[in-house]
């Protein structure tokens, strides 16, 4: 689905949704996780208001600064999908590998958010964009990997993705699965085979490779697509919600930005401060999908763990807007860089409410995905 502003603008929704109600503030807090050697992060726990008596703030549409954010994600979105091409060539197994190259390469939805986030964070550090080419490429991977395999009939029965038919639309589920499996082991080769050593030290790229094999593991983004097959029985409560929302669409987002630090050499406080804007930019960015997909009635029955289903659109509106104050003090201790090495981060925030523009977006497409 695409989400054009001139259509719905998010910003206008929810000011028209709170402009009657006295201004209060409230808190949704992300959980600390451990950073040394980014291990396993602990069971989350989240501040939710249970019983709101008056509505919050509106999200604040703040004016765009001079930094370009939609020529900035163009252009690497250029470099990286050329990087992709190259990384997927059509060989033996052909029909495999056209299925990799279908649900990866250059689609109408294809925003590479994940990839986009991983350069920025790591030019936060003042390191050059070749050094984290390859893991920005094997983070899409990684999500392609997940949607081709969340999208076949066994789990989300999805006919579409961006714009076009899904892998096992186009291919068969069998091919699909094959697929998927076969993206995952590419991502980690094309990060050790194609990151510049003089760039990049083993130890940095070890510690990437265990970042995403973490985030896409039975703990992580796995982790989510189950509980939300698991809910499919019965509604679930709010806190599973939040955790399933927070594995499916924040693990992926925490560890594109923890890996571009990492990449550009930040410290194990830094790449605590990138994981938890990730997180909290990821599950954002849903929120606000779940806030506008129910104003313009393309909601998915299917999936109860939406957080309008079980919240409500006003306390949908209260969590963005947490989640937006969470991400942005999160990068507060990188200002010390100057504003224009922190300014592509602060721009995914604002993004992921305002929508301002469309990033490789196709109107055909009813799954929205970052």
């Amino acid at each position: 689905m695409s989400l054009h502003p001139p259509l719905l603008n998010p910003c206008a929704l929810f000011q028209r949704s709170s402009s009657k109600q006295p201004k209060t503030t409230m808190a949704f807090s992300l959980t600390l996780f451990n950073p040394r050697h980014l291990s396993f992060p602990k069971t989350p726990t989240f501040s939710i208001p249970k019983h709101p008596t008056q509505r919050t703030q509106t999200l604040r549409c703040l004016p765009s600064s001079s930094f370009d954010l939609q020529t900035y994600w163009s252009d690497l979105i250029t470099l990286i999908d050329a990087e992709l091409a190259a990384a997927i060539p059509l060989r033996y197994p052909e029909p495999i590998y056209a299925a990799m190259r279908h649900a990866v390469l250059a689609a109408p939805g294809a925003k590479r958010a994940a990839p986009v986030m991983c350069v920025a964070s790591c030019e936060l550090f003042l390191a050059p964009r070749a050094a984290a080419l390859p893991t920005a490429c094997a983070l899409e991977m990684a999500h392609a990997a997940s949607l081709v395999h969340n999208d076949i009939p066994y789990i989300d029965d999805d006919p579409r993705r961006r714009g076009r038919p899904s892998t096992h639309s186009a291919f068969g589920t069998d091919l699909a699965i094959l697929a998927g499996d076969a993206l995952f082991p590419l991502g980690f080769r094309h990060i050790i085979h194609r990151t510049p050593p003089e760039l990049v030290p083993p130890e940095r790229l070890l510690r990437v490779v265990s970042e995403i094999a973490r985030s896409v593991g039975a703990g992580g983004m796995a982790l989510g697509q189950f509980l939300n097959l698991e809910e499919r029985a019965a509604p679930p409560g709010e806190e599973l919600v939040v955790l399933i929302q927070e594995k499916k669409f924040g693990e992926m987002a925490e560890c594109s930005a923890a890996c571009g630090g990492v990449i550009g050499g930040a410290d194990d406080g830094e790449i605590e401060m990138l994981r938890r804007y990730g997180r909290a930019v990821g599950v954002l960015y849903q929120v606000v999908d779940d806030i506008l997909m129910q104003g313009n009635g393309s909601a998915n029955a299917r999936d109860n763990a939406s957080y309008v289903k079980v919240f409500g659109v006003e306390r949908a509106m209260e969590i963005a807007e947490g989640l937006r104050k969470t991400a942005k003090e999160a990068l507060r201790g990188f200002e010390k860089y100057g504003e224009e090495r922190v300014a592509p981060l602060y721009s995914f925030v604002d993004y992921a409410v305002e929508r301002r523009f469309e990033v490789g977006a196709s109107a055909s497409d009813a799954n929205v995905v970052i």
